[in-house]
């Protein structure tokens, strides 16, 4: 027992030491990635006070927020003053806003991150669900059909399923809205955390809590049927390739039935692909999810990283760009932590690889 004990402690102390150590790394990776945007928004043409005064400014008001925003100082001390703010979230204001960038960032980043995770619940259950009962059901109508869903979401954009669901399903047969988050007649929600559905459901609205609900389906299915058809081919072949294994043999040998084995014995190895894939399908929708957001007209935080491009908004693209940074590297955190929980051996190979 006490053996048991101890090497349940050592195991998670070597887990905790393990994300520490992914942490660390995390860090100077952002660093390094800071470092790029800095010297990109830099080199950049144009001269930043310029553009965010026009051109019919007077030279001296020009050369006062030049002073302010310290561009006339050397790159290094411009970076540390560019860092140094960044670290307490202040990016200095927008150009086309005259906003705090942060502040900017606050108010449309919460609209694409319930996207998200709403994708991500959408790729997992379907997705993992779908590729399962394909390699369950190996080489029948149900694997093939299944099949032929994966293909046609992988080589399909999603901007085509946009279109096409807004026109059948919010057109030829009106039973979902095509635009927005809420809608006009529906008063939205006071903002507790940014996701409208959340705070629906903590201030008791479930009028606006379902509407909001409504206004996801779209979007969810557009943004997540390549990354669900994806999963679902990386867990069927998973699926399939494990199911030859010699422990499965055995264990039919023995009379488990199916269901168990399938459950107890063969899902938990099978998974750590589409795991693996999974947090980069998240940080991607974050990233890239500009045309079903036009499409939709949702507020999100593609249209405003697109719009701070289009409009040279330097302070703009240093935040959002370092964000999605940021995202990619938790995503691949989390990603990580899942599957060293499914296969604790998974880390011990990493650590006498390093």
């Amino acid at each position: 027992m006490k053996g048991t004990q101890f090497d349940k402690r050592s195991r998670l102390n070597r887990q905790l030491i393990y994300i520490l150590r992914r942490l660390i790394y995390s860090i100077l990776v952002l660093l390094g990635l800071s470092l790029v945007i800095f010297v990109i928004s830099r080199i950049m043409p144009g001269d930043p006070a310029r553009m965010a005064l026009g051109s019919r400014a007077p030279v001296e008001v020009v050369q006062r927020l030049r002073a302010e925003m310290h561009l006339d100082k050397p790159i290094f001390i411009q970076y540390a003053y560019w860092l140094k703010g960044a670290v307490r979230g202040d990016f200095g204001k927008s150009l086309i806003t005259d906003r705090p960038v942060m502040e900017d960032i606050m108010n449309v980043f919460p609209a694409t991150l319930e996207l998200a995770f709403y994708i991500l619940i959408f790729m997992t259950v379907i997705g993992f669900g779908m590729g399962t009962l394909s390699a369950r059901y190996r080489d029948t109508w149900l694997d093939n059909m299944g099949r032929i869903i994966s293909y046609l979401g992988v080589i399909t954009p999603p901007f085509v399923f946009a279109l096409f669901g807004m026109i059948v399903f919010a057109y030829l047969i009106p039973i979902l809205p095509p635009m927005g988050r809420i809608s006009p007649d529906i008063a939205a929600p006071a903002k507790i955390t940014g996701f409208m559905t959340v705070d629906a459901l903590i201030q008791g609205n479930f009028i606006a809590f379902f509407d909001a609900l409504r206004h996801l389906v779209l979007p969810t299915i557009s943004l997540g049927l390549v990354g669900m058809a994806e999963e679902s081919r990386i867990i069927r072949g998973s699926v399939c390739n494990n199911m030859d294994q010699d422990y499965i043999a055995a264990a039919k040998s023995y009379g488990i039935p199916d269901r168990i084995i399938t459950f107890r014995n063969l899902l938990k190895p099978s998974l750590i692909p589409g795991v693996s894939i999974l947090g980069l399908e998240f940080a991607t929708v974050v990233a890239n999810a500009l045309l079903v957001e036009l499409i939709f007209n949702w507020p999100g935080f593609a249209r405003y990283s697109m719009n701070a491009m289009l409009g040279k908004d330097l302070n703009a693209i240093s935040a959002t760009v370092l964000l999605v940074g940021v995202v990619f590297i938790f995503s691949n955190i989390m990603v990580d932590i899942v599957v060293n929980i499914l296969d604790p051996r998974i880390q011990l190979i990493k650590e006498r690889e390093e």
